[in-house]
């Protein structure tokens, strides 16, 4: 799976995805995740050729007045061509957006089945033109119920949850908590800890080596 992320702030990305089971599975070619910033493919005008690091705006206000600003057109479109220029026949293109569909773990098998790489545009300040949505054919998807500051971490959640469903990510793809019977509680060793004079101990069952009753356990507190 390619992941092609088009982001202001590719930076923001570093400390996640270069750590763990995502750093292993770039390093083992499981995944592959690129970058392309809307900044990259805007020329400085004007004043902004006399800086040295000339501010590249790729936002304005947004037409019928109203607070906040609008990403421009343009730079996304150039840099989802870029990206699409980049990836596979079988692409699918990403926006986050608060009144997007749902994303979820079911999703997140569906689209490792059916595609090979995924375009995900990270929108800032009051979102990107429309326009950009009737040039190129992607689906507005979003991560929960609430608003942030921008798609650079809705972006991280679904490279991480599709990534898990790549076989070969995880190591022992049984791993995977939502294919199997597990429980909210996990227990480690040792079997036994005291903590201000009180003793907790891990439940029988799961000492007890009768897998039948530990299914059974974990089935029961997976439905509390």
């Amino acid at each position: 799976m390619n992941f092609h992320v088009i982001t202001l702030f590719p930076e923001s990305f570093d400390s996640y995805i270069n750590e763990s089971i995502l750093a292993r599975a770039q390093k083992e070619k499981k995944i592959s995740v690129k970058f392309y910033d809307p900044r990259s493919f805007v020329k400085a005008t004007g004043a902004q050729k006399k800086n040295k690091k000339p501010y590249l705006r790729i936002d304005d206000k947004p037409y019928g007045g109203g607070p906040g600003m609008v990403m421009q057109a343009l730079p996304i479109i150039k840099a989802i061509e870029k990206a699409k220029s980049k990836a596979g026949s079988k692409t699918k293109i990403i926006f986050l957006s608060p009144s997007g569909k749902q994303f979820d773990t079911d999703y997140a098998k569906k689209a490792v089945q059916k595609y090979t790489d995924i375009i995900i545009v990270c929108g800032r300040y009051e979102g990107i033109d429309a326009r950009i949505k009737k040039i190129f054919k992607m689906e507005d998807v979003t991560v929960g119920p609430f608003v942030l500051t921008g798609g650079e971490l809705p972006a991280m959640i679904i490279i991480d949850c599709l990534s898990r469903q790549i076989e070969g990510v995880l190591g022992n793809f049984n791993s995977l908590e939502e294919s199997r019977i597990s429980s909210r509680d996990v227990y480690t060793r040792p079997e036994s800890i005291k903590y201000k004079g009180k003793e907790y101990k891990v439940p029988k069952v799961l000492v007890s080596g009768h897998h039948k009753k530990i299914d059974e356990w974990r089935a029961k507190q997976g439905n509390k």
